[in-house]
């Protein structure tokens, strides 16, 4: 995170440097004002370019791992696992049931098993205890 953080910071310092230093050399008449702005324009897209490839490649937090012991000791069926997925997806339960080839009063009986195995009275509290025991991402 420092090593983030400071590298961060160089950039931010090195490239208010250079806009100033750029800002003189047009101010004193050293370069053209069109190539300032040519200069300033590339460099805002190449630190863009940079900094979207930067944020898309980086890792966020570990990868998930399924809690398999956690799905054997409440005895989750691997259909009720994908209901589960689901759910923490935010879907309804006829999304649910389009998405999983299921009629919705079957998906309404994977839920209420849900709600029973996590010990759940709402969709809100089943995701979080399903979260907190590693069931999903």
């Amino acid at each position: 995170m420092i090593r983030t953080i400071a590298t961060a910071a160089l950039v931010l310092a090195f490239g208010a440097f250079a806009l100033t230093w750029l800002a003189i050399q047009k101010a004193t008449h050293v370069i053209a004002p069109e190539i300032h702005v040519a200069v300033v324009a590339a460099a805002f897209a190449l630190g863009g370019l940079w900094c979207g490839w930067w944020l898309a490649t980086r890792r966020h937090g570990p990868r998930f791992v399924l809690n398999t012991a956690a799905v054997q000791s409440l005895g989750l069926t691997g259909q009720e696992m994908r209901v589960l997925t689901a759910l923490a997806a935010g879907g309804a339960n006829k999304d649910i049931a389009r998405a999983l080839g299921l009629s919705p009063n079957t998906v309404k009986t994977h839920l209420a098993h849900l709600f029973a195995k996590l010990e759940a009275g709402t969709r809100t509290e089943a995701v979080g205890r399903a979260r907190d025991l590693g069931l999903i991402p």
